[in-house]
């Protein structure tokens, strides 16, 4: 029979389903209290890290129209919400994992996609939005002013084939 706390449980957890951006699922087995605070410092930007029980999660999942995920609520589980930037939180858990070989994660979602440990950390490998952005605009410049000297290339021929015909003009005269 569910009480009234658990019912309220899941309700929040799927809320937090809802508004995310992305959800990692990790194992946090063997790390200690000052350790799982560091984490969360870590990620404060990024999103909130939350242990929870496995079938509260599940349930909460379902109800956000979360699939997939069931298989990943095995041993002690703790949830990253991430409600910024996926790759930022990504990198986030995984420098802290290399760190602390007691984490470990198991998968989780972005965009309603289910994501293995392994995309994950691939998405982690990403380079940040802002560095993303910032090649682009110089492949944008770049290519700008290849078109610009494109455009000024004839022109350019242009005045040195008049500046050499008036030359073998002069020469001649």
């Amino acid at each position: 029979m569910a009480t009234p706390d658990k019912v309220a449980a899941v309700e929040e957890i799927a809320n937090r389903f809802r508004e995310s951006n992305a959800v990692v699922i990790t194992e946090y087995r063997g790390l200690s209290v000052p350790q799982l605070a560091e984490l969360r410092r870590t990620l404060s930007g990024a999103a909130t890290y939350r242990v929870a029980k496995n079938t509260l999660t599940a349930l909460a999942a379902k109800e956000a129209g979360v699939e997939g995920l069931n298989d990943l609520f095995v041993g002690p589980t703790a949830i990253a919400f991430v409600t910024g930037d996926p790759v930022e939180a990504a990198k986030g858990l995984k420098d802290f994992a290399k760190k602390n070989d007691s984490l470990v994660i198991k998968g989780g979602v972005l965009e309603g996609n289910v994501l293995t440990a392994e995309e994950i950390n691939k998405l982690a490998d990403l380079e940040s939005r802002e560095v993303l952005l910032a090649k682009a605009a110089g492949a944008m410049k770049a290519t700008l002013f290849g078109a610009a000297y494109l455009f000024q290339a004839p022109l350019a021929q242009a005045a040195r084939a008049v500046d050499a015909l008036r030359a073998k003009q002069e020469d001649a005269a």
